[in-house]
């Protein structure tokens, strides 16, 4: 069995995921207030198929509700668990188009 570990690096402002200590994936992210904003999320092609999205987002969607913020999935992944897990509603924000170009200037 592997060792999966998940990371919040505010330097890079992103979650990482790694699989017995290497880098397997991460989720970006953009704060905005008391919203965390997250625009972007892979996996490395040699760890695809074993759930790793699923796991990087169910650690970060229970970091942000822990730091008391709200999440915007502006990243089609995390879009689509949310929406398959609706037990997760209530921490989700929609992404507007005032966000999204909140965070296209913001990204330059």
């Amino acid at each position: 069995m592997s060792d999966t570990a998940v990371r919040r690096n505010d330097e890079k402002s992103r979650y990482e995921i790694s699989v017995d200590g290497e880098f397997a994936g991460l989720a970006a992210y953009a704060d905005r207030g008391d919203q965390r904003v997250l625009y972007h999320t892979e996996i490395e092609q040699a760890f695809g198929g074993q759930g790793l999205s699923n796991v990087l987002v169910t650690e970060a969607l229970a970091d942000i509700r822990a730091a008391g913020k709200r999440v915007v999935a502006v990243c089609p992944l995390v879009a689509a668990f949310l929406h398959k897990h609706p037990d997760q509603a209530d921490l989700a924000d929609p992404a507007t188009a005032e966000t999204r170009n909140w965070l296209y200037e913001t990204l330059g």
